[in-house]
């Protein structure tokens, strides 16, 4: 099989001065007097509406700009919206204020022209503002756009993570993903459930993902969850109970149809046989 590796892409001509636009929101982030609100106000205003960087106050008062300018003015505050998880009965509001700015921040910017789908700027923003989302984040993270969460506070990332494109990270409960976890576009993990006797009857579970392990494409993984060691949760399935290390799990509820061919020997058992594996058989 040949091995497809990322081309190398030239600099940006404006490489420059990103990097000091990253390097600046770095830098406040650092400081433990850094206002959040501020800060997400001042990036958003200056990407969004540069217009009124120097005049918010005034401008989002002003009753003779139309009424749909002073929302999104006032809207690049993240003191002036409201989150769904703020919603949550077992919201910390301490801990989800103090990371809401940068929630604010990190969706905002991927619906702003800078944003969009630039990558190496994107990733560099998501990889900054997650080291102080996350309760715990690894090196190298790199996060595509339109990714989603519940509170942020509960998750933890271990090293050389990818979170691809509109992703769901469900962390009411806690989400744990290890090193070298790959998740694909549109993919769903929970960690929280509704009774189906009575929906406000809400029972969290942490799910854990362990190393290696490649979440594929629109596939979700349920609430209390443990996803085993190098293992694979295949496009469109539904992972309703624990996957074994080194197992491809498809289908729905996702069963083991394959062990992938350099796992230990230990797990080499109980693989459900593919549609066709049945047919041939009776053949």
């Amino acid at each position: 099989m040949a091995y497809l590796p990322l081309r190398q892409v030239p600099d940006s001509p404006v490489l420059g001065f990103a990097r000091d636009w990253l390097e600046q929101i770095k830098s406040e982030l650092e400081d433990p007097s850094c206002d959040r609100a501020l800060l997400c106000r001042r990036a958003l205003t200056e990407l969004s509406l540069p217009q009124y960087g120097a005049n918010w106050d005034t401008a989002v008062n002003d009753p003779a700009l139309p009424y749909a300018t002073r929302l999104a003015l006032a809207a690049t505050d993240p003191r002036n919206v409201t989150l769904e998880p703020e919603y949550y009965n077992e919201c910390e509001d301490t801990r989800f204020q103090k990371v809401k700015p940068l929630l604010w921040l990190w969706y905002s910017f991927d619906r702003t022209i800078a944003g969009g789908q630039n990558v190496w700027l994107g990733v560099m923003l998501r990889r900054a503002l997650a080291r102080h989302i996350f309760k715990r984040c690894g090196e190298n993270f790199k996060c595509f756009q339109n990714t989603e969460f519940s509170f942020g506070y509960n998750i933890e990332v271990g090293d050389n993570v990818v979170v691809h494109r509109h992703v769901l990270l469900d962390d009411r409960g806690g989400i744990t993903l290890g090193n070298n976890v790959s998740i694909s576009d549109y993919a769903n993990i929970y960690s929280h459930t509704h009774s189906i006797v009575e929906q406000r009857d809400v029972t969290n579970a942490r799910t854990v993902i362990d190393d290696g392990v490649r979440i594929t494409y629109h596939a979700t993984v349920l609430a209390g969850v443990h996803v085993g060691t190098n293992s694979m949760v295949g496009a469109l399935a539904m992972a309703t109970r624990d996957v074994r290390p080194y197992h491809v799990y498809v289908g729905i509820p996702a069963k083991s149809v394959k062990v992938k061919p350099n796992a230990p020997p230990e797990y080499q058992e109980n693989v459900m046989r593919t549609a066709r594996e049945r047919s041939q058989s009776r053949d």
